[in-house]
C-alpha cells in the first residue's frame, strides 16, 4: 500500500484555507459579527458590575488589535501604540452610531486585508519577518483569530448579563 505524501505548495495552501476560515471564525462558537449583530445601542457603553469595560470598549480593543497586527505583518517602518494605554479605548461608549459602524466596518475591512496577505503567494506563511523578534506570518494569523475569539467570547457574556443575547 503506498501512501501518497502532499507537496509542501498543497500543504502550505492548506494551512492558508484552515487559517482564513479560523479568521472568518464561526467553527466552535458565535463569530464576531454575529456578537455584535443587533447589539441595542443603549447597551453598547454599558460596564457591566464587577466587570472592567464595555461592549465598546472590546469592540475598539479588537480594532486597534487586529489593525496593529495587519500594519506590523506588511509594513516594517510600522510603529504600534503604546501598550497598554494604545490599545483601550477611555471612553465606555461610542459618540453614536457612525463611530460605532465605521469601528465594525474597520475591524472587517483589516480582517480582509490580512486575508489577502494569506492568499498572497509572495508572502510565505514561516519565514520571520525582517523586522520584529521572530514573528511571521502564521503567528501573526493564529494571534488575530485567537485575540478576536477570546474577546468575541467576552462580548458575548455582557451580552447574557444585559439580557441581549439568545
Amino acid at each position: 500500500m503506498s501512501s501518497i505524501v502532499p507537496s509542501a505548495d498543497a500543504t502550505n495552501q492548506a494551512v492558508r484555507k484552515q487559517l482564513i476560515q479560523f479568521l472568518r471564525g464561526g467553527h466552535a462558537h458565535a463569530t464576531f459579527d454575529e456578537a455584535v449583530k443587533d447589539l441595542p445601542a443603549e447597551l453598547r457603553g454599558v460596564v457591566p458590575e464587577k466587570l472592567p469595560y464595555s461592549i465598546w470598549q472590546l469592540v475598539e480593543h479588537i480594532r486597534i488589535a487586529q489593525n496593529d497586527i495587519l500594519e506590523f505583518s506588511r509594513d516594517a517602518t510600522y510603529q504600534s501604540p503604546p501598550w497598554p494605554e494604545g490599545y483601550w479605548p477611555k471612553e465606555t461608549a461610542p459618540a453614536g452610531d457612525a463611530l460605532w459602524e465605521a469601528a465594525l466596518d474597520q475591524i472587517r475591512k483589516d480582517r480582509d486585508a490580512f486575508i489577502a496577505l494569506l492568499t498572497d503567494p509572495d508572502h510565505d506563511l514561516y519565514t520571520p519577518f525582517a523586522h520584529g523578534k521572530g514573528q511571521n506570518l502564521l503567528r501573526e494569523a493564529l494571534l488575530i483569530v485567537d485575540h478576536t475569539s477570546y474577546h468575541t467570547g467576552e462580548i458575548l457574556v455582557i451580552r447574557r448579563l444585559l439580557g441581549a443575547w439568545k
